[in-house]
């Protein structure tokens, strides 16, 4: 879809405004709505002068640390075909590391639990020369107890870049292209800067002068931060974490990316980001968006998707010290002035129609009622009606059980007893729910004494 000229043309004000306050050499940035680009916006010169060239969609940027979730999806891949276990200590694999990062486990790496330092020893590797893998190993040590909490380290993710490396034989950036950016048809993403690129720049705070920033290889430590692209290139990528593509992640490990995992615990602030596998989600007013910030030398970058709409937006700028416009900000702008009409409801029966009439309906939880309605697909819903209890999503396990998807009951299974045809009670993770308040006629009515009376 595309947005109307109405919402076009308040994005494309608001995108000129930010520029303009922040003094940022140049912008751009997209919105995608139901899962397509609908709008792109540029403003500014890239190299931040009068008679500069003017950035545009097709204008590369740095992406910083949104290169650290490409290295969690080569590290998946990993998994996925057998070579590598999420619960696998990563010495098992780099045994240099056996060491320093005792019983470290790879899922811990993913999410910044491992306990190391957020940086490596040394020069500010963002702004000096690149180091070998060999020059990188002394800086890798904890600082936390792994698992105990949320610790941003660049210096993890350059592990699992090797690790990626080390066990595919080839180096970390033709992994990048040949399991990533290549299936996904992202041509304008690339190591270093392209011939589009914009320079990485810094504004004096105080006065009109430009600064210029290092566009450095930093070799080991790509994996955290090396990667160059574009607004279309983003896009897709978003696309990919919201709607996913069988050829470069199986479904079930791109959805456990999802997963918040550890809080980002900021003192004073509500807790509403977490960390998954390479994935930052940040929960905004009850919506949940995955994605990644980066920032590099003149650089910085957005992207966020919520996977539920396919509704998300990307934002690229070269200047060091940002720009005061919030990504999800700009698509809630538009959702406002165009909101998304979605799809007509029709009827879609379930697999099962006797099985779903026998289920459906108000069960108990002791004393709470919960409804359980069912989908065209054949999962149920199980929900507490007043906001009291426990429920969770199931889907069929093809037994005749269903196991949970999401919420307290995620992995446990949901039994009808006697049978799914005739149910008289339901078994969920030992839970008894019967048709009435401790049904006396379930196995486990719950309640002692003489009943209700």
């Amino acid at each position: 879809m595309q947005f109307d000229d109405a919402t076009t043309r308040l994005l494309d004000a608001r995108l000129a405004a930010a520029q303009r306050a922040s003094r940022a050499p140049s912008v751009v940035a997209g919105v995608i709505a139901d899962g397509a680009l609908a709008w792109t916006g540029a403003a500014g010169r890239i190299d931040g002068r009068p008679d500069g060239e003017t950035a545009s969609a097709a204008t590369q940027y740095r992406i910083g640390s949104i290169t650290k979730t490409f290295t969690a999806v080569l590290t998946l891949r990993l998994v996925q075909d057998g070579l590598v276990g999420l619960t696998d200590p990563i010495g098992e694999h780099l045994p240099e590391l056996a060491g320093a990062l005792p019983g470290v486990r790879v899922s811990e790496l993913l999410t910044h639990g491992a306990g190391l330092p957020a940086e490596t020893d040394g020069d500010w590797w963002e702004r000096s020369a690149g180091r070998t893998w060999e020059q990188l190993v002394p800086s890798i040590r904890l600082i936390h107890r792994p698992g105990r909490r949320f610790h941003y380290s660049n210096s993890g993710f350059a592990v699992l870049g090797e690790l990626a490396s080390r066990l595919r034989g080839v180096s970390w950036s033709e992994l990048v292209q040949s399991q990533i950016t290549g299936p996904l048809g992202m041509t304008d993403t690339s190591y270093g800067p392209g011939t589009t690129a914009a320079p990485g720049l810094a504004v004096h705070p105080y006065a009109d002068l430009l600064h210029e920033e290092p566009a450095t290889d930093t070799l080991a430590m790509a994996p955290a931060g090396q990667l160059w692209s574009t607004i279309g290139d983003l896009a897709r990528f978003a696309l990919f974490l919201a709607r996913g593509n069988p050829a470069v992640l199986d479904d079930g490990l791109r959805r456990e990316m999802q997963i918040p995992t550890l809080v980002n615990d900021e003192p004073g602030e509500n807790w509403s980001r977490a960390y998954g596998f390479g994935l930052d989600i940040v929960n905004r007013d009850g919506t949940r968006y995955v994605g990644h910030g980066g920032s590099m030398p003149g650089h910085q970058a957005a992207l966020r998707i919520d996977p539920e709409t396919g509704d998300g937006a990307v934002l690229l700028v070269n200047n060091t010290a940002g720009i005061g416009l919030d990504a999800i900000g700009l698509l809630q702008l538009a959702r406002q002035h165009q909101p998304r009409t979605g799809t007509p409801w029709t009827a879609s029966p379930a697999p099962d129609p006797a099985a779903a009439n026998a289920l459906t309906g108000t069960w108990f939880w002791g004393p709470r009622p919960h409804t359980l309605t069912v989908a065209g697909d054949g999962t149920l819903r199980l929900a507490p009606e007043r906001g009291n209890g426990r429920g969770s999503t199931f889907a069929p396990a093809g037994d005749g059980d269903w196991i949970g998807l999401d919420e307290y009951f995620a992995g446990e299974r949901l039994t009808a007893l006697p049978s799914p045809q005739d149910p008289t009670h339901l078994d969920v993770a030992g839970f008894r729910f019967s048709r009435t308040p401790y049904d006396p006629g379930a196995d486990i009515p719950g309640g002692t004494g003489q009943g209700w009376r």
